[in-house]
């Protein structure tokens, strides 16, 4: 099995793509690269069973009605209630349940600067369907939305403070403790790019995050999660340790 893990970003420069080959006691990263196309991602996915994608694959239901409603006219809002209406516009549901699951709050989409990389992923979701690829923002197509950050979490690894000015914690440091938990796991040549760039060990992780889904160990929206995540989109969290990851030996 090939899983391919995607740090989108809004330009090409800052996103990085790692794949990974999964043998039945081991994980070999086979590319890590910076500097990432939309044709490479395509071209990628085509060749993995599984794709995750790091960026919110769709909008908030509430924020896209409010925004069709306001531009034909004037919105209603809720008296007494302002700040929870607003929580409802800006977070997703699947936002919600990583919140509730781990503690952390996703970037929202609606009203943070993610949501510059979110215009650059619905044109991505459409030219991949469009080469005839399975798309659903549920998950259980060809793709997958991912977090590394939560996934980092449920693994039991830091995942705060990694990234930014006010860098709490060297990533390069989370490429020694993910060696340490996962020692099936071989970097090879591309070590030195994922203790280097952060947005390259993200990539790492999506596509870790892409085998829990590919193999049933992350979570799926049930039937009535389903409703909003068809349009909305669903974080994938993992379910299993680490090693639950290599544990399931190839058919």
């Amino acid at each position: 099995m090939l899983t391919v893990g995607v740090d989108l970003a809004a330009a090409d420069k800052r996103t990085a793509m790692a794949a990974v080959e999964w043998l039945p006691d081991r994980a070999v990263v086979r590319d890590l690269a910076l500097g990432v196309s939309d044709a490479q991602i395509v071209e990628a996915s085509r060749r993995a069973e599984k794709t995750g994608l790091d960026c919110p694959f769709g909008w908030p239901a509430p924020f896209v009605a409010l925004v069709t409603t306001h531009q034909a006219g004037h919105i209603a809002t809720s008296k007494g209630e302002g700040g929870q209406w607003r929580r409802r516009l800006a977070y997703r549901h699947t936002d919600e349940v990583v919140r509730e699951q781990t503690g952390i709050i996703p970037l929202s989409v609606a009203a943070d600067r993610i949501g510059h990389a979110a215009f650059r992923c619905a044109g991505l979701l459409s030219m991949l369907a469009a080469d005839g690829q399975d798309v659903d923002r549920c998950g259980g197509g060809r793709v997958v939305e991912v977090y590394p950050a939560a996934a980092l979490s449920c693994w039991g690894l830091a995942h705060r403070g990694y990234k930014g000015r006010g860098q709490q914690v060297q990533h390069a440091d989370l490429v020694t403790a993910l060696r340490a938990a996962a020692p099936w796991l071989e970097l090879g040549t591309f070590e030195a790019l994922a203790r280097r760039s952060h947005d390259a060990f993200d990539a790492v992780i999506a596509s870790l995050a892409a085998r829990a889904a590919a193999i049933g160990k992350a979570t799926t929206p049930d039937d009535e999660q389903r409703i909003a995540a068809r349009s909305e989109g669903w974080i994938a969290l993992p379910m299993s340790p680490l090693s639950g990851l290599v544990a399931a030996a190839e058919a």
